[in-house]
């Protein structure tokens, strides 16, 4: 960035961020607010000519796990529309476990978002990295291979996944998999060495034709290092990790001033509840520590698709309880969930629980529900989009990964937790957090 180039409106964006799923995008919000930047997410795509006043905007998409051809052409109007904007640099963010099949969709939205900023990518050169660390979480990355903690990614439970397994922890394989584009490694002892040292070894890549490098990074510190070697990179891929070392870049270059308010949100009334879908680790620890002492309903997959009224016996439920908060939840071990998916199909479960989640949550509205604790990224999605929530503030971070949020106008207050997140009170805190925003 550029000393000429130190200028800009008050309400122009500096960062403009494509999440690939909408817990994701809370996420990488997350990491920007606890940097100093103002940030909105907004679901999806806003309209045409619509305009934000924030240093950085992330747009939050379902593009994960569709088809690879429909995830591409949503991230290139997202970037087109963060373009109207006058954003100066782009993020494609992605899952800290490298959540993809060989088909992408990583390495297609990668290569695509490359080829459409071609006109902006000066010194970047089509060059690109990818690095999906967050050592907050214990997401790490050792001469290319991903750890979750003190295992390999393929050992971590991932690998049984049901959408996206991860049976591969070396992500210069995986990366290589899903795109023609050649993808190289920088390895952390030089990370170690410097920004200046991982710009040679960046320019190095670019001279052997490498278009994306799977970038090392054991601490934060090592994120901040890869960041600032990032400041004149027009695009960067990975996890929200990757984020802490970018606002700094900004401030160097005169265009981010010193802010103390950017994580203020308002204070939200109504009544609480907590939706998980997710069958992640943590989120089932989530759900046994609330379920010893609080109220809880199960979804049931089967059920539903015996056609039975599965959402309106939830908000019975929930109307028995009221004032307390009441967790529903279709969170199941792993062999359970592929039992379902072995009688139903992989997508026609997750189809079915995803809109029946999104049921529960409006009818949670109609009851007065103004404050949601919602677990997994798709299930997320479901509600968000149920809630016809249209964009968020971000505020403080509940636990590492997860931060209280409110719809602009003040009237909703919610918690996007992706699934691996979150300490086992997790839901009690989420709740607690979004009763004082503060």
């Amino acid at each position: 960035m550029n000393s000429d180039t130190a200028h800009r409106s008050a309400n122009q964006p500096l960062l403009g961020c494509i999440a690939d799923d909408f817990t994701g995008a809370t996420d990488l919000a997350n990491m920007l607010v606890k940097s100093g930047m103002r940030t909105v997410q907004t679901i999806g795509i806003p309209a045409p000519g619509t305009s934000i006043d924030a240093d950085a905007i992330v747009v939050a998409l379902k593009s994960r796990t569709i088809p690879a051809a429909e995830a591409v052409a949503q991230s290139l109007a997202a970037l087109a529309w963060l373009r109207e904007q006058g954003c100066r640099q782009f993020f494609f963010k992605y899952c800290s476990t490298f959540d993809s099949t060989d088909a992408g969709n990583i390495g297609p939205v990668a290569d695509a978002l490359t080829d459409a900023l071609a006109d902006m990518q000066g010194m970047a050169n089509g060059f690109s990295i990818a690095c999906p660390a967050f050592p907050e979480t214990g997401r790490t990355i050792y001469r290319g291979h991903l750890f979750v903690g003190d295992g390999l990614l393929n050992e971590s439970g991932m690998e049984n996944h049901p959408l996206t397994p991860m049976k591969d922890a070396n992500l210069v394989r995986v990366l290589q998999r899903q795109t023609v584009s050649k993808v190289g490694l920088v390895r952390h002892d030089v990370v170690t060495g410097g920004a200046q040292s991982v710009r040679e070894a960046f320019a190095r890549l670019r001279t052997d034709g490498v278009r994306f490098a799977i970038t090392d990074a054991l601490s934060d510190t090592d994120l901040h290092v890869v960041g600032e070697a990032c400041a004149d990179h027009v695009l960067i891929t990975g996890g929200s990790g990757i984020a802490l070392g970018l606002p700094a870049n900004f401030r160097r270059a005169g265009l981010l001033p010193e802010r103390s308010d950017v994580a203020r949100l308002p204070a939200i009334t109504g009544h609480a509840a907590a939706l998980a879908g997710s069958a992640s680790k943590a989120t089932s620890r989530q759900v046994a520590q609330w379920r010893e002492t609080r109220p809880s309903f199960r979804v049931d997959p089967l059920a539903i698709a015996r056609g039975e009224r599965v959402a309106d016996a939830a908000l019975a439920f929930v109307r028995e309880h009221l004032p307390e908060p009441v967790l529903i939840y279709a969170t199941a071990s792993p062999d359970e969930v592929k039992a379902v998916q072995q009688q139903l199909g992989v997508e026609a479960a997750g189809s079915l629980v995803e809109h029946t989640l999104a049921d529960i949550a409006r009818g949670l509205f109609a009851l007065g529900v103004r404050k949601f604790v919602v677990a997994g990224g798709e299930t997320s999605g479901a509600v968000v989009q149920a809630l016809d929530v249209k964009a968020l503030q971000i505020g403080s971070q509940i636990d590492p990964g997860v931060p209280a949020t409110a719809t602009l106008d003040g009237s909703i207050g919610l918690a996007l937790k992706s699934g691996n997140f979150g300490g086992v009170d997790f839901f009690d805190k989420a709740l607690k957090r979004l009763e004082n925003p503060a």
